[in-house]
C-alpha cells in the first residue's frame, strides 16, 4: 500500500533560479568598471611633488582640478577645453562660476614639482578670491 501511495503522488517541480546568466552579467560589468576607472581621473600630466599626506575626507563631491605645468601655464579640468592653457584670470572666473552653482565643490591644485613657488601661491590666492573656501594641493606619496 505504501508503494502505491508514493507512485500516485506527483512531485511538484521546485522553483529554481538559473544564476549563470547573472554571473555572466556581473563579470561583464566588472570588466567595464575596471577599464573605465583609470579614465575617470583626467587632467594635464604634471610631475607632482612627493610628500606624505592624508587622503581627502569629502568623497561625495567631484573636485575641480587646476593644474600648473613646470613652465607656469594653467589648465582647468572643466569641459572640453581642459587641454588648452588658460590665463590666471580665466581660471579664476571659471572657478567662480562653478562655485556659484555648487559652493561646496572642492578645488585641487596639481602643481608640477619644478614650478616656481610664487606661481602656485598666486593661483591659490586667485582661487580664494573666486570664492573657494579651501584649496587642496595634490602630492604623490614618497617612494
Amino acid at each position: 500500500m505504501r508503494a502505491n501511495f508514493r507512485r500516485n503522488v506527483k512531485k511538484k517541480p521546485m522553483a529554481e533560479i538559473n544564476v549563470v546568466p547573472y554571473i555572466d552579467v556581473m563579470l561583464v560589468l566588472l570588466v567595464v568598471f575596471m577599464v573605465t576607472a583609470p579614465m575617470l581621473m583626467q587632467g594635464v600630466k604634471v610631475d607632482l611633488p612627493q610628500a606624505p599626506s592624508a587622503p581627502m575626507e569629502n568623497k561625495d563631491a567631484e573636485p575641480l582640478i587646476v593644474s600648473v605645468k613646470a613652465d607656469g601655464r594653467y589648465y582647468l579640468d572643466l569641459g572640453k577645453d581642459s587641454n588648452k592653457p588658460k590665463t590666471l584670470k580665466s581660471v579664476s572666473e571659471s572657478v567662480a562660476k562653478v562655485l556659484r552653482v555648487k559652493p561646496m565643490t572642492p578645488i585641487l591644485v596639481w602643481g608640477d614639482a619644478k614650478v616656481d613657488y610664487g606661481v602656485v601661491v598666486s593661483l591659490m590666492s586667485e582661487l580664494q578670491k573666486a570664492g573657494a573656501p579651501s584649496v587642496g594641493l595634490v602630492t604623490e606619496p614618497p617612494r
